[in-house]
């Protein structure tokens, strides 16, 4: 069971969303989270990280920034739904660690929670100026419009009752996002008018073509039904 740890100050402003939970899964991640809980400025009314041990001093990065921190085992899924089962409010927002969401964002989440009934995802961009960056946000803009599959990159807006109609997060290492997205269903995901920025150091490192074809593989081997748990270190490469 998830260990809550410090009570932060995050959300505790005048202009938080009432009943918002923004739940972060972190695993070495005390670089990128200065600016993905700055991005979110008071808006929430709580933030949850959900670390898993991380040596790097992410869980007291997270707390001096004000988020609560519970500890999990280490994994996407089992972390998001040690947060969610963390959470105090009744909507919660899930999102990565290396996102920040752009300005304009607590517009677009207020008009979302208006449906309690659907779940709202943000749109895909990438840190980085170059033409590679602007083809592969096409390409995901092309895939949650046609396939009605956005990731865990884009962020996902939904009411707790949604989610636990939808079978809660499964504890699955890798795909957890594809998994949920896929429960929900098209008629349940909806586009917001805000843009979800991540770090595009991975494609620089690794190479834009050869990123984007290792996540293209993991998402066909999942279809294949190859479990989440072997398709880990694929995903990552060589790292840990």
């Amino acid at each position: 069971m998830a260990q809550a740890a410090g009570e932060g100050r995050a959300g505790a402003g005048a202009g938080a969303i009432a009943g918002l939970s923004v739940v972060i899964p972190a695993w070495r991640a005390a670089a990128a989270l200065p600016a993905t809980l700055a991005a979110l400025g008071g808006a929430p009314a709580e933030v949850v990280v959900a670390d898993a041990g991380s040596p790097d001093g992410t869980a007291e990065v997270a707390r001096g920034l004000g988020a609560r921190v519970v500890q999990a085992e280490k994994g996407r899924g089992p972390q998001i739904a040690a947060g969610v089962a963390a959470a105090r409010g009744p909507w919660l927002l899930l999102l990565h660690a290396d996102t920040r969401l752009a300005p304009g964002w607590p517009a677009a989440a207020r008009a979302a929670m208006a449906d309690p009934g659907r779940a709202g995802f943000f749109r895909f961009a990438l840190d980085d100026a170059g033409p590679e960056a602007r083809r592969l946000e096409r390409l995901v803009a092309w895939r949650c419009r046609v396939l009605a599959l956005p990731y865990g990159d884009q962020g996902l807006l939904l009411h707790r009752a949604l989610l636990e109609a939808a079978g809660g997060v499964r504890p699955l290492p890798l795909m957890e996002d594809v998994d949920l997205a896929r429960r929900l269903g098209r008629a349940r995901l909806v586009g917001l008018d805000a843009a979800a920025v991540t770090s595009a150091e991975r494609w620089r490192r690794e190479g834009w073509l050869a990123r984007s074809a290792r996540n293209l593989l993991c998402l066909g081997l999942w279809f294949a039904g190859v479990p989440p748990r072997m398709l880990v270190r694929i995903y990552r490469g060589r790292r840990g």
